[in-house]
């Protein structure tokens, strides 16, 4: 083994390996790694590439059914859609990148998760975020908002692909560590998947896309560690995206896996070129040889190390079969990108690379991809919530007084002036666009559509995990019903503190089991995801945040649901909740934060197999054409509902309120689970209650819509003028007033 560097101590601590764990490399090599092989196993052994705290409770996740293709394992789940297609979608973060440099490395996640996707053979149709910033109040919260969007916007739209949806929420505790998951899915022929698995001894393995640089190295391993006071030293580990070069890669993929050239495929992302070598020999059961000298290279005097472990953009792995190197590389010379066989597959288990004539990695593939470690952490499960005291509620609160003031807030405002910054109507199939219940894109060319969504409530995650993860993933599989679709499959991204402390190791597996509960008790496998742990600053942790991407099918595009009211006189209706209502669930509720200035009390509980009921029936009634006009209530409650389908809709609603409520607050306000709001022609009212009746589900009728006000009961009523600007003006105000006082 030629290598000038002498590991030391220091370089182990720096590499982010632990003593033990460097112990295990000297007892599978047999000797001391090299400094290239200590930079190989600090990035294959990360956190954010082995899934070492994780593994054991991921396992608890349900991942099959009879529509799963493939679950997790590969660069993105697979669900057959019918017709000879395929579904094909995960979410990945890029927290740690995106607050570093908001722009770059909000830009190269939309990249890297396109990628997952398109390595499958899929053309993607469709991105979303999930975007958790700090305090309005911090002073670098509108920088980060600025330069995220750009960044996502930036790279979306020039790659040519719509981003149609998602979340973005404001808190304090992400002041010091943002959220940015980022979702793609894509649509692929089912008989036409392509996997990582390496194939065939001698085979090519050929790297194409650009050029490698210095950038992102060891990005796995910064995400894979706490911020500190240091953090903006860690720019150079950010990496820098091209989306025109990866509009033209997608392209070329996709021409070359119409032939019969690739073998395996994987894309470069975290740990680039070694980790993507190594998952692509390791599923195969084979070893494979690297020459370094023909990585195309766009700086001079690149190391081993800085090759192997350089996160540039754009680049992909492949594995041919022998022979046809010359059909591929024709491909890629028209699409103007770089082609290289650098490689070729032995039958060795052991991953050899030289450089400059000189071998400077000689390892075993499997005990890096394979045998990492795994680690069963401790956890403390965190004590329950206080129950909420009947002193926290404002007896007192007006109702229309509290709607426009919560409208208004952070969270709840209009998110506009994010969404109009992206490209959602390019390619033509956008069906609903952002900010709705679920974004819905066209089948190309059928009339079926695909509905998807991310959603997940922290405040709930925090104060019971359980709950919290049961709700995540009851939302997004309601938000995907209330358009209709039926819900196929999750993809996660799983966002939370150090794992090393036995309180968040407590809320990550609190937050998996109850996702796994609500994931089994409503048909709807985990098929692919990604964990981000470390999400903290000086030892302070995020408030855990597992977000659920959901996918769901509409068989005919004409039997969609909408949640805008579309006409005056029609009914409105409650589905779902208590049978008879007395109050409502005002724990951890935003009407409890943004007026009473609280975050106490349990969250709501969710009754799966009420939710199941509730939403079957629900998609039972937009299939067969009696509704039209449908949306699910959640934060803020019933009266929050409403005012967002009058908004939708420009049509106003008369309320009534229950005459047992002797305070209606809780009624309007509550965050009560399994319910939707939905419109009727008033003769249809009575059917549609004695339907809800036969299948187990309450129903209620609470209002007609009509006019361009909001009125509640005989006295009190606000305009929907007023109600819209309170709800669209926060976003850009903020944005404008923070750009002044930094002028």
């Amino acid at each position: 083994m030629n290598d000038p560097a002498t590991v030391t101590a220091e370089m182990v601590a720096d590499h982010g390996l632990s003593p033990d764990e460097y112990d295990r490399i000297l007892t599978i090599l047999g000797r001391p790694p090299s400094f290239t092989e200590l930079g190989i196993f600090s990035v294959m052994w990360s956190e954010h590439c082995s899934y070492k705290s994780s593994k054991r409770w991921l396992r608890l996740l349900p991942t099959s059914a009879p529509w799963v293709i493939c679950g997790p394992g590969e660069n993105a789940g697979v669900v057959d859609i019918g017709d000879g297609l395929a579904a094909i979608f995960k979410m990945e973060s890029h927290n740690h990148p995106s607050y570093i440099e908001p722009y770059q490395g909000a830009a190269t996640g939309v990249g890297g998760i396109l990628r997952d996707v398109f390595t499958m053979g899929a053309r993607p149709i469709a991105n979303l975020n999930v975007l958790r910033f700090g305090s309005p109040d911090h002073p670098k919260t509108r920088h980060l908002v600025a330069g995220v969007v750009a960044g996502i916007g930036g790279y979306g739209n020039c790659v040519g692909v719509p981003t149609v949806g998602g979340e973005c929420t404001f808190h304090p505790g992400y002041d010091g560590n943002i959220l940015v998951n980022a979702m793609t899915v894509g649509l692929a022929r089912a008989d036409r998947i392509f996997y990582s698995a390496a194939a065939g001894i001698g085979a090519p393995v050929v790297y194409v896309g650009s050029k490698t640089g210095r950038d992102g190295i060891h990005g796995a391993t910064m995400a894979s560690a706490e911020f500190s006071d240091d953090t903006e030293e860690k720019r150079p580990t950010v990496q820098v995206g091209d989306p025109f070069t990866e509009k033209l890669l997608i392209e070329a993929c996709l021409e070359l896996m119409a032939t019969d050239v690739i073998v395996a495929i994987q894309d470069m992302g975290a740990a680039g070129l070694t980790s993507s070598s190594f998952e692509m020999a390791s599923k195969g059961g084979l070893g494979i040889e690297l020459d370094l000298d023909r990585v195309p290279v766009r700086e001079a005097g690149m190391t081993a190390y800085e090759m192997l472990l350089s996160e540039s953009q754009e680049r992909m792995l492949m594995v041919l079969k022998p022979g046809r190197e010359g059909v591929a590389e024709a491909i890629f010379r028209k699409w103007e990108l770089d082609f290289a066989v650098i490689g070729n597959t032995t039958d060795t288990g052991r991953m050899v690379a030289r450089h400059q004539g000189r071998v400077v990695v000689d390892v075993p593939i499997d005990p890096l991809a394979k045998a990492s470690p795994e680690y069963d952490r401790p956890l403390a499960d965190p004590p329950g919530p206080a129950p909420l005291a009947a002193t926290a509620v404002p007896a007192s609160a007006d109702p229309l007084e509290a709607l426009p003031r919560l409208l208004g807030s952070p969270d709840l405002s209009a998110k506009r002036w994010v969404w109009e910054q992206y490209d959602h109507m390019v390619m033509a199939d956008t069906v609903q666009r952002p900010g709705g219940d679920a974004a819905v894109v066209r089948v190309h060319g059928t009339g079926k559509g695909l509905a998807m969504t991310c959603d997940c409530t922290p405040r709930y995650c925090l104060a019971d995990p359980v709950e919290g993860g049961r709700q995540a993933v009851a939302e997004a599989w309601r938000n995907l019903t209330a358009a209709g679709a039926k819900p196929l499959a999750v993809t996660d991204c799983l966002n939370f503190g150090s794992p090393e402390r036995p309180a968040i190791m407590g809320q990550f597996a609190g937050c998996i089991r109850g996702m796994a509960e609500a994931c089994s008790a409503l048909a709807f496998p985990v098929v692919s995801g990604n964990v981000s742990f470390y999400n903290e600053t000086n030892g302070v942790a995020i408030p855990p945040a597992p977000s659920i991407g959901g996918i769901g099918l509409i068989d005919d595009l004409d039997r969609m649901a909408t949640p805008g009211f579309r006409a005056a006189g029609e009914a409105i209706v409650l589905i779902g909740g208590d049978p008879a209502p007395t109050g409502g669930w005002l724990g951890q509720s935003l009407f409890l934060r943004e007026i009473a200035g609280l975050e106490a009390g349990a969250p709501p509980p969710v009754d799966l197999e009420g939710e199941r009921r509730t939403g079957d029936f629900v998609r039972s009634l937009i299939a067969a054409g009696r509704v039209v006009t449908c949306h699910d209530i959640s934060d803020g409650g019933l009266l929050v509902a409403v005012a967002e389908m009058a908004l939708a809709g420009n049509i106003g609603a008369a309320l009534t309120v229950p005459p047992s409520l002797a305070e209606p607050l809780a009624w309007l306000f509550g965050e009560d689970q399994g319910r939707y709001l939905v419109t009727v022609p008033q003769d249809s009212v009575a059917g549609l209650l004695a339907g809800a009746e036969a299948a187990g589900v309450t129903a209620l009728a609470i209002g007609t819509t009509g006019g361009d006000r909001l009125t509640l009961g005989p006295d009190g009523a606000i305009s929907l003028a007023f109600l819209r600007e309170a709800h669209e003006a926060w976003l850009p105000r903020f944005m404008a007033i923070s750009a002044a006082r930094l002028a």
